[in-house]
């Protein structure tokens, strides 16, 4: 990466593409990439690099639950690493939040390989139990405080492998820069779909049980992170019907510095997904949007604002609703077929939101150092907005996958929704 930082050399051709995105390395029938074990193993590269672990839960109150490790190098100096937690329910006006600076991080701990960390003030580990139920879990434990206490059971069912946009050591990678094998930077996601989880959320010395459904990411962003992004779209949909179900998407836009033909030609929206179906990993999908381009191939993965509406608070176009469509081949081998699913959620009106946990300002938030390195241009100030909300995903698709599929099924469940405005 610091060759990144330091190199001169100016591209071959002002014209070049200077962006390549995930999607056109594999073809339609080979965007499911199963995880290796080494593809979630911490990189802890140096550079500009954030990395981060996220555990996404939703509880059966409704209760949003998130944990996250995020390792931030930047340049010359030594990294920071945080632990964040939030724990939001709108509907009984509850928002948690911890942030903390941890303390002696190591990875791997004695007795564990790198996909597990700890520090003085958490540990996330990782146990591999094959040829079970669950072959694959985490036990994430984590004291933020007097006040706070996290202890989390998160659990892979067999029947729901974890997953990357293609197959092999390039599974994954969008890549920034004219020459791929030697980028300027990169994004990747890796993804755990669906996940059981248990455990206890411990406030004031009283131990409150915790139950539900969500999802794991592992991702790494291999820049800048106002170079990599100018947007993030991010959901997560879970429900227990048609035997279990989860719809999630991560949606970035590149600034309009990078595209088909170098500077100026962007920006680049890249998408990917997936659908799990009756608890199996139904189909992944990814799609990338040219400027000025009709999209191509006959796979859906996209995130569509409507009536956008001025937000004072942080000047941006904030999406009164907001609709995720997927569509894709089935993955799985005895339900083959076409996989349709589409999500719209109502957020409400800058005045009257629905579901709104928080408008997260992120320059108050991030590291100094990190503030600092990142140098935003002036006068922007990125905001994520965060909601959960009721939602209902249409489905059709095989009717050998879940009983009705093939006339189409409207599933009941939550959705957990981020939208990022970086400029």
């Amino acid at each position: 990466m610091f060759s990144s930082i330091f190199s001169t050399a100016p591209p071959v051709d002002p014209n070049a593409p200077n962006f390549h995105s995930v999607t056109s390395k594999f073809s339609e029938d080979q965007l499911f990439g199963e995880l290796e074990p080494k593809d979630t193993q911490w990189l802890c590269a140096g550079g500009f690099v954030t990395e981060t672990q996220i555990f996404y839960v939703i509880t059966d109150d409704g209760t949003s639950v998130m944990c996250q490790v995020i390792h931030s190098a930047v340049g010359v100096w030594y990294p920071t690493i945080q632990f964040t937690c939030k724990i939001a329910n709108p509907s009984r006006g509850e928002n948690t939040w911890k942030s903390l600076n941890v303390t002696n991080f190591v990875t791997p701990p004695p007795g564990y390989d790198k996909r597990s960390s700890k520090a003085d003030e958490f540990s996330v580990l990782f146990k591999s139990n094959p040829g079970s139920e669950f072959p694959e879990s985490y036990t994430v434990r984590a004291n933020l405080g007097v006040d706070l206490q996290v202890s989390l059971e998160v659990q892979r069912p067999a029947s729901i492998p974890g997953y990357k946009v293609g197959k092999g050591p390039e599974g994954g990678y969008s890549y920034f820069g004219t020459d791929p094998k030697n980028a300027d930077g990169y994004v990747i996601h890796r993804f755990w779909p669906r996940i059981q989880a248990t455990g206890h959320l411990i406030r004031s010395g009283k131990a409150d049980p915790l139950k539900g459904t969500g999802m794991f990411v592992h991702a790494i962003q291999g820049m800048r992170p106002n170079l990599v992004a100018s947007a993030w779209n991010f959901a997560h949909f879970q429900s227990e019907q048609l035997g279990g179900v989860s719809a999630i998407q991560m949606e970035f836009t590149t600034p309009d510095t990078y595209g088909k033909k170098g500077a100026g030609s962007g920006p680049v929206v890249v998408n990917v997904g997936s659908l799990v179906i009756a608890d199996k990993l139904a189909t992944v999908t990814t799609q990338t949007k040219w400027p000025g381009e009709e999209p191509t191939g006959s796979v859906i993965s996209r995130t569509t604002h409507l009536d956008p509406e001025h937000d004072p608070d942080t000047s941006y176009g904030k999406p009164t609703e907001i609709v995720f469509e997927w569509k894709g081949p089935s993955i799985v081998s005895d339900a083959q077929g076409t996989i349709k699913a589409k999500l719209q959620t109502d957020l409400g009106s800058v005045e009257n939101p629905k579901g709104l946990i928080e408008k997260v300002d992120v320059l108050a938030e991030i590291p100094y150092v990190l503030k600092v390195a990142v140098n935003y241009v002036a006068g922007t100030k990125p905001y994520i907005y965060q909601w959960i909300n009721p939602g209902k995903l249409s489905i059709t698709g095989p009717e050998a996958l879940a009983p009705g599929l093939s006339s189409g099924v409207e599933v009941e469940g939550i959705i957990y929704n981020e939208a990022t405005f970086i400029s």
